[in-house]
């Protein structure tokens, strides 16, 4: 089985456009790479597995709706906004770090793929004033604590899903003492990316879902 054949076992019913703009990461993310370090060396002939699949892993636990805004906290390189992006193209998609040269590749990147329901900004959460999002997707960026105190107020009022708005987060390792510095008043579920995904890479890797 090809890296890519990967994904397509996992997401058979990619249509024609969807398989050729994941086809096109890994030259994409290889070249920028040469300019602007955003992937590491080792994880950069795993892509497909380390970075695409793992953001993919948030299709497994929720859906967005047409329409639906969503935050991608801490984007880095791109992930796991870029993937989701491509899945879902119904869906409008901003992309945040506080990293100029990241948020270079992210645009290069999407401008490259043409997708139209994408952006990256270089702003930190704080500073997003005037935007309300139905989602805040996250990939190792900080501990559950600040992720709460960071997106308490990104979160539209309106409920259009089948679970209220709030985070969710790919975490690794385990979660007991991060879920535990919460305290009382949030609610978290802990979706083991085994259970998705067989490959050992994932063995120790969750999605959380938290609403503050």
């Amino acid at each position: 089985m090809t890296d890519f054949d990967r994904i397509l076992h996992y997401f058979p019913n990619l249509n024609e456009l969807q398989k050729e703009r994941f086809q096109a990461l890994p030259a994409l993310y290889a070249e920028w790479n040469e300019k602007i370090n955003v992937i590491s060396r080792k994880d950069i002939d795993n892509i497909y597995e380390r970075h695409i699949l793992h953001s993919l892993a948030l299709a497994r636990v929720f859906k967005p709706i047409k329409g639906a805004q969503i935050l991608d906290l801490g984007t880095g390189g791109g992930f796991p906004g870029i993937p989701l992006a491509i899945l879902y193209p119904d869906v409008k998609f901003l992309m945040v770090d506080g990293t100029g040269k990241k948020i270079r590749v992210v645009n290069a990147i999407i401008e490259a793929l043409e997708l139209n329901n994408a952006e990256a900004r270089q702003v930190r959460a704080e500073e997003l004033k005037n935007r309300k999002f139905d989602f805040v997707v996250t990939r190792a960026v900080a501990s559950l604590e600040k992720l709460a105190f960071w997106t308490q107020r990104l979160y539209k009022r309106d409920q259009k899903h089948a679970v209220p708005n709030g985070l969710f987060a790919l975490k690794g390792g385990n979660l007991r003492e991060e879920i535990k510095a919460l305290g009382k008043g949030n609610y978290t579920e802990v979706y083991p990316i085994s259970d998705f995904f067989k490959e050992e890479f994932f063995a120790e890797k969750s999605v959380v879902y938290l609403q503050a």
